[in-house]
């Protein structure tokens, strides 16, 4: 199993927080609000980290709105040196229609500038509506530069009983933020509710 650490105390990082002690692994929970981080840690069987020092977790998951991942990052610094960092925010504009950043890169991208040289960025998780990853078994896509790092994300992923699918190296990150916009397009349109996750459909044989 995986040691993992959570930057966040929001809904995300509640919801990967307790699949990932209910598959095994051992998680850390990280906030600015120690009592709050501290709440969610008593609440998931986790423990507790102090911010801004070294993650206990081999993998750190960056639980954060998009705005806030690549200042934390770089605040962190090499305290974060050697780690596999994931990026699970969506930079949606105000409407949720498109992207808050300028086309040809995004927030893992930047993330991975803002890391120190020997950490790894992955993109996963940011096509998957919070409710459907706690009840269903959806389909995460990842993307990521390093092999190494995205093995180690996917033997995370496969203890949550999800199916890793792995889309590219970490310039495909941007076309994994473009997708979670297509996932609120259909949610409002096409599927015309909530309660699903994009996947891939194989031909037998």
């Amino acid at each position: 199993m995986s040691s993992i650490s959570i930057i966040g105390t929001g809904n995300m990082a509640r919801t990967i927080g307790a699949l990932a002690v209910a598959g095994g692994n051992t998680v850390e929970i990280l906030g600015r609000d120690q009592a709050k981080a501290a709440d969610l840690a008593k609440a998931l069987g986790a423990t507790t980290g102090e911010w801004g020092a070294v993650p206990a977790g081999d993998i750190v998951i960056v639980a954060l709105l998009y705005n806030g991942v690549v200042p934390v990052v770089a605040d962190y610094g090499d305290a974060l040196a050697g780690k596999v960092i994931v990026d699970i925010s969506n930079p949606f504009n105000s409407a949720a229609d498109g992207l808050a950043h300028g086309e040809g890169t995004s927030i893992a991208q930047e993330a991975a500038k803002a890391a120190p040289a020997s950490a790894s960025v992955v993109k996963a998780f940011n096509t998957i509506f919070r409710h459907v990853l706690e009840n269903g078994r959806p389909a995460v896509f990842i993307a990521g530069d390093d092999a190494q790092a995205k093995a180690a994300v996917e033997t995370f992923v496969k203890s949550l009983g999800l199916r890793p699918l792995d889309v590219g190296d970490l310039k495909m990150a941007y076309w994994l933020e473009g997708a979670g916009v297509v996932t609120m397009g259909l949610a409002r349109h096409g599927v015309g509710n909530w309660d699903f996750a994009l996947g891939v459909t194989e031909l037998a044989g």
